[in-house]
């Protein structure tokens, strides 16, 4: 039988533990995502114009299939099965998609992505157009052109400087307050876009047709033409 060691200090209550203890798993940080926000650019007018186009359409069809005789039916299946993915091509699918690494343009059969390095320039004309660094011409079908809209706003900026003449510091706020064309302020944000990013990412110009599209509208024209000739 041992005895205790008078001698030997007695372990203080509020003393640290010194005693060697397993490192505690902690569950590991999120990662930030590299990736930015995208800014997303689409036609207003044309997904009105959509979404009336299909009411229209489903109306009609829906009457002639359930009202209709013989043939009519089935004519009436194959338009709405070809008709249907071209009005959702041409106006609810366009869209832009831009961030600080890339510009995704999304047209009524094919999905274009464009690293900003692969970006030669974006210009207007008759239509909004990227060209990338191959010469490649892609239009961007979100944002159309309003030749109207720019002659008034040519207007309002020629009647804003001259009435501003003169006049210190009224000239540029009746400028800065001219409503220029949606089409035209979406493509300037682009380009300014396109100027202050500093993305090393390199790479090429990928353009991806869209099938989910293009096949229900081929097989609906298809079988519309064979139910016309037979």
């Amino acid at each position: 039988m041992t005895t205790p060691d008078p001698a030997a200090p007695e372990p203080d209550p509020a003393a640290p533990d010194s005693s060697p203890a397993a490192p505690e798993s902690s569950p590991a940080a999120p990662e930030p995502s590299s990736a930015a926000p995208d800014r997303i650019y689409r036609s207003p007018a044309g997904i009105a114009a959509g979404v009336f186009l299909l009411i229209l359409s489903g109306w009609l069809g829906a009457d002639a299939i359930i009202l209709g005789e013989g043939r009519t039916p089935w004519i009436a299946i194959a338009a709405l099965l070809c008709v249907i993915p071209l009005i959702t091509a041409f106006t609810l699918r366009p869209a832009v998609y831009a961030n600080t690494e890339r510009l995704r343009v999304r047209n009524p059969f094919r999905t274009i992505v464009l690293p900003w390095k692969a970006v030669a320039t974006l210009r207007s004309g008759y239509s909004n157009e990227v060209v990338d660094a191959d010469g490649k011409v892609f239009q961007l079908w979100a944002l159309p052109v309003s030749l109207r809209g720019r002659k008034r706003a040519a207007r309002a900026e020629a009647r804003a400087m001259s009435r501003g003449e003169g006049k210190a510091g009224h000239t540029a706020t009746s400028v800065h307050e001219v409503r220029h064309p949606q089409g035209d302020v979406a493509l300037g944000e682009l380009r300014e876009l396109a100027g202050d990013t500093d993305s090393p990412h390199q790479g090429l110009t990928e353009a991806r047709w869209c099938w989910s599209v293009i096949a229900p509208a081929a097989a609906g024209a298809l079988l519309l033409i064979i139910l016309l000739l037979v």
